[in-house]
């Protein structure tokens, strides 16, 4: 009997292990995101997103304005298709990420959701970190992370000021 629950264990582990060890958070969207982070507990997150400019970010590849600039810089592509304008305007998930029209939202900052997305996962911050949630260690990390897109390659960056920024787009953190 124990050689047998021994061997049906070293089976589940031969199969779990693998598929945990080399598994890629997924994205989910916005929609996942949202269920609990639209109330005044949680810093009315949604809303602030949906009012800045991070929630059009995609739209704006559609303009006018950018199709002047992927001509001038001469890319292959139109700017919604463009991976070099894609690459600030939308999630960085590639292939498997969610709606790149949702522009720039909550995973493009937390990391793909799929693992840390249930209740019971994100009221423990070790667990949810675990499942993929990036946590910022300080404001400085936050505008490093800022920075990789607004920056002087950006063809239509004016100075970027992150605490004016920071101010439109800051969120309350939810009581761990």
């Amino acid at each position: 009997m124990k050689r047998t629950l021994g061997l049906l264990a070293l089976v589940a582990a031969a199969v779990v292990v693998p598929s945990v060890v080399g598994a890629q958070h997924a994205y989910v969207g916005v929609k996942a995101c949202t269920m609990c982070h639209k109330s005044e507990k949680q810093g009315l997150q949604l809303a602030i997103w949906e009012k800045s400019k991070h929630a059009g970010a995609y739209t704006t590849l559609t303009t006018p304005r950018a199709a002047e600039v992927a001509k001038a810089k001469g890319l292959a592509k139109p700017a919604n298709e463009s991976p070099e304008c894609l690459e600030c305007h939308t999630i960085k998930g590639g292939p498997d990420a969610a709606d790149i029209k949702q522009g720039v939202q909550c995973e493009t900052c937390h990391g793909p959701g799929a693992d840390y997305k249930a209740m019971g996962v994100m009221k423990v911050r070790d667990s949810a970190v675990k499942g993929g949630l990036v946590v910022w260690a300080d404001k400085a990390a936050i505008e490093a992370m800022c920075k990789g897109c607004h920056n002087e390659k950006s063809p239509t960056a004016k100075s970027f000021d992150f605490e004016a920024r920071w101010k439109e787009i800051a969120h309350k953190k939810p009581a761990a």
